[in-house]
This record gives C-alpha cells, sequence and structure tokens, in this order.
C-alpha cells in the first residue's frame, strides 16, 4: 500500500476544455475547483464566441476570469479601507 502523505504533492488527470493534463498538487480537490472553474469559463467563452480555436478560447477565458480577479480585488481593497476608515 502507497499512500501519500498529506501535502506529499500527488499527480493528478484533468480534463479541461476536452483535453487531458497530467498535473502535480498537494491539494487535489483545490486543484479540481480551479479546474471546473477554468473549463466552464472556457465553455462560456466558446459560446459567445465565433472561434473555434482552442487558443483564442483559452486565451478569452483567460481574460475573463482575470477581469473577474482585479473586480474582486478592488472591492477586497475598498472594503480594507472602509474597515480602516471606522478604526
Amino acid at each position: 500500500m502507497d499512500e501519500k502523505k498529506s501535502g506529499e504533492p500527488q499527480r493528478v488527470e484533468v480534463e479541461i476544455y476536452g483535453e487531458i493534463y497530467r498535473l502535480k498538487t498537494d491539494d487535489p480537490d483545490g486543484l479540481n475547483r480551479i479546474v471546473q472553474m477554468v473549463d466552464s469559463t472556457m465553455k462560456s467563452v466558446a459560446q459567445n464566441t465565433r472561434t473555434f480555436a482552442g487558443s483564442r478560447i483559452a486565451v478569452l477565458a483567460a481574460l475573463k476570469i482575470s477581469e473577474d480577479y482585479m473586480q474582486l480585488k478592488k472591492d477586497y481593497d475598498e472594503l480594507l479601507a472602509l474597515l480602516d476608515e471606522n478604526k
């Protein structure tokens, strides 16, 4: 029985937009959440664009995820500023 120690990197196989990737992670559950987000964003972009090129869809998905991240970061920074004002 070769059980992996907790926190030791594991090889996992994931599928994103029809492609299989073999990745190493010490958090398979966290990686699965990320993979699901990327996969669903790529599928959404593919439905709303006229391109079928996977690389173009990947770039557009990356831009969408980055846009969402930047908005969340801005909201977070504004919230921190409000909390600092109320101290």
